[in-house]
């Protein structure tokens, strides 16, 4: 089977070969039969998909059979390893998840290329921009980490197995995800490198890239969160981030995707902002690469990262190629992005979209000098100096704070220009709001800001969540109304009568709900207590308002791993609330412990218990509880952040006929004009 998935991949690197020149041929020659070149670059194009698929199905074909001849397979997988895991292993490991990557890509140029008669000249030249990146990724495959190499030497009866952190639910999900979302942003690159080079007239290429750039952040916020789960749900540290350098990977792209998704708008609408946004694109894909380039070079120390190898330059050489390109076709086709209006005012919604463009990038720069400055450090000095979280913190909360406050101005103002009257007048309930909520946080004593930083950003991140919050609500309400008035419909109706007439406004302002609740959720970090402690069979300890009480711990054996797991009893404030089962695990191909958390969780707080391991003097185990502070409302806030970003993708509905009870005011018609409601055909 080794030998027909490594066909599979030299048949799809030439493939790619021929759809760029080919493609760069009849783009660029005038002759008669360029159109016929053209096409045949594009079915090559196509065709890169089926050899690309053939080849991850041989190599998931030969996991279920235990085909160890195959070294990826040998170092990967095992007899014993549960079926969903071996599908994880084509993602588990170095060559794996490289030709995941080129499978994704392949499967991204294959809708792209179905589609090309949306504009058929413009994904032309987008296709030949993915066909290079294509060309680059089955060079690796075939060349630098062919997941298909043999095994040498005798072979063993058994594999080395999956790496215990991988062996869990979500990691059969987040992988994917973050790759979908990592390998999606070269679509939104190509569209925009390919615009820039044939001085695509109008904003239609942006139209395109907007809804490409959507999905791909969708897929990519998805991706992050999951991994903050796995984070919080496997390691046992008891949290969900730590600011580790390919966590800081995947979110670099993120926030460059998130400032473009705001930015783009004011070029829809204005016809601003033409260079930042394709320096946006560009860049967003550039951080993808570099971090796909951080987890496999070995530059930075993470318990995410692959082991160290020799692709490194590879990427150094890909990204450098990538600026070159960009800075080339800028600098000969930069009179094309001239704006076509000037911002007006500071006060308008231009200035909103814009500081928040400049605050996303400063927190993007943060996390990019924390990364690197260990590298850097030990290029300078010799020495690796490796910064903390502390050091992200102290920069990136104010920061999310400023965002927040934006968050809730930006809906109340207008394009061009808002009269600070109006501003006065439509932001007084969300201050008045937040401020009643800060008033009762403190009086019923549950946040004492004055006492430490910490609590005093938690407290400022609730009252300003409040005020977003409020914000959101009046925009929804107050077109709601409008149309509960004229047409008889209830007001929930008329809610979701509003959000179809404008799915991507109202979809974003759910997206932005959604932010709100998880910022709350991180707000509660500031209040995280631990304790360890041995515990007998009838001991207990304390920690908050519950009791863990030991009631025995236990042993069990399968092929894949040995356990030992704790059976405790937890009361609350002196009542029963139930047992729990903190779990540590021996996995024997790896021959390597992992522990699997227990969790209870409410709306208010995590009991998270941690079997540490057995005390060798005693036999007792070793218990770490946690009691974590409102992080439910992350996963909850994540879940409305995707459904809102679903929703930002759906047409918005046909202008209908419907009936009204008395004639509409001018002013209630119109649909974008904050402070003033929204007709029903708006």
């Amino acid at each position: 089977m080794a030998e027909l998935g490594s066909f599979s991949l030299l048949l799809a690197l030439a493939l790619a070969a021929y759809a760029l020149v080919a493609g760069i041929i009849a783009l660029t020659k005038k002759s008669e039969g360029s159109d016929r070149l053209g096409e045949t670059a594009r079915r090559a194009g196509i065709a890169v998909f089926g050899a690309v698929a053939l080849a991850a199905v041989v190599l998931v074909t030969a996991t279920f059979q235990n085909d160890f001849s195959i070294s990826y397979i040998l170092h990967h997988s095992n007899r014993d390893l549960p079926i969903p895991y071996k599908f994880a292993v084509l993602w588990s490991g170095q060559e794996g998840s490289l030709l995941f990557w080129a499978l994704l890509l392949s499967a991204y140029g294959l809708i792209l290329r179905l589609r090309h008669k949306v504009d058929t000249r413009l994904v032309a030249y987008a296709s030949v921009v993915i066909s290079a990146v294509q060309v680059f990724f089955l060079l690796l495959v075939n060349f630098a980490a062919n997941p298909f190499a043999m095994t040498i030497g005798t072979l063993p009866p058994d594999g080395f197995g999956l790496n215990p952190l991988l062996q869990y639910p979500e990691m059969v999900i987040h992988p994917p995800m973050l790759y979908l979302g990592y390998v999606g942003f070269t679509v939104p690159f190509a569209f925009a490198l390919a615009a820039l080079i044939m001085k695509y007239p109008g904003e239609k290429w942006i139209h395109i890239t907007r809804r490409w750039t959507m999905v791909t952040w969708g897929f990519l916020t998805i991706g992050i969160f999951l991994g903050q789960h796995w984070a919080y749900s496997v390691l046992g540290w008891g949290g969900y981030w730590g600011w580790d350098p390919v966590e800081n990977a995947s979110l670099m792209p993120w926030l460059t995707g998130t400032a473009f998704l705001h930015s783009v708008m004011m070029q829809e609408k204005r016809g601003m902002l033409k260079v930042w946004n394709v320096w946006l694109i560009f860049s967003t894909f550039m951080l993808s690469i570099f971090g796909t380039f951080l987890t496999r070079s070995g530059v930075v120390s993470s318990v995410h990262a692959f082991a160290e190898s020799s692709i490194g330059p590879w990427f150094v050489t890909f990204l450098a190629l990538i600026f070159a390109t960009c800075l080339y076709w800028f600098l000969r086709n930069r009179d094309h992005l001239r704006s076509e209006h000037r911002l007006e005012s500071l006060v308008s919604r231009e200035s909103s979209f814009l500081f928040n463009n400049l605050i996303l990038l400063v927190a993007c720069f943060t996390v990019l000098w924390g990364t690197l400055f260990p590298v850097l450090s030990e290029w300078v000095q010799g020495t690796k100096v490796t910064v903390g979280p502390p050091f992200f913190n102290r920069v990136n909360i104010p920061v999310a704070l400023l965002l927040l406050v934006l968050t809730a101005v930006g809906p109340l103002l207008a394009w061009r220009k808002t009269s600070i009257e109006s501003l006065k007048r439509n932001f007084r309930i969300p201050v008045i709001s937040g401020l009643a909520v800060g008033a009762l946080i403190i009086a019923v004593g549950y946040i004492k800001p004055w006492t430490e930083q910490s609590a005093l950003y938690s407290f400022i991140t609730i009252v300003l969540a409040v005020m977003v919050a409020v914000t959101i609500a009046s925009e929804f309400l107050r077109g709601a109304r409008v149309i509960a008035r004229h047409t008889g419909q209830n007001l929930f109706a008329s809610i979701v009568h509003l959000t179809r007439r404008n799915t991507r406004r109202y979809g974003g302002y759910i997206v932005h709900f959604g932010v709100i609740v998880i910022m709350i959720g991180f707000a509660g970090s500031a209040f995280n207590r631990d304790i360890e402690r041995e515990l007998s069979n009838g001991q207990s300890m304390s920690i908050g308002p519950y009791t863990l009480t030991m009631r025995s711990n236990t042993q069990d054996d399968n092929p894949n791993y040995a356990s030992e797991w704790a059976i405790i009893d937890v009361s609350k404030d002196g009542k029963p609330l139930t047992t729990m089962y903190p779990e540590r695990r021996f996995y024997k191909a790896m021959q390597q412990p992992q522990s699997m958390v227990a969790l209870h969780s409410t709306l208010k707080e995590d009991l998270y218990l941690v079997y540490s391991g057995i005390n060798q003097d005693t036999g007792n185990p070793i218990i770490k509880a946690h009691v974590n502070p409102l992080v439910l409302w992350i996963w909850i806030g994540v879940h409305i952040m995707v459904i809102g970003t679903v929703i930002a993708l759906i047409p918005n509905m046909a202008a209908q006929r419907v009936p009204v009870r008395a004639p509409l005011r001018a002013t209630e018609l119109i649909a974008d004009k904050p402070g003033q409601p929204v007709g029903v055909g708006s």
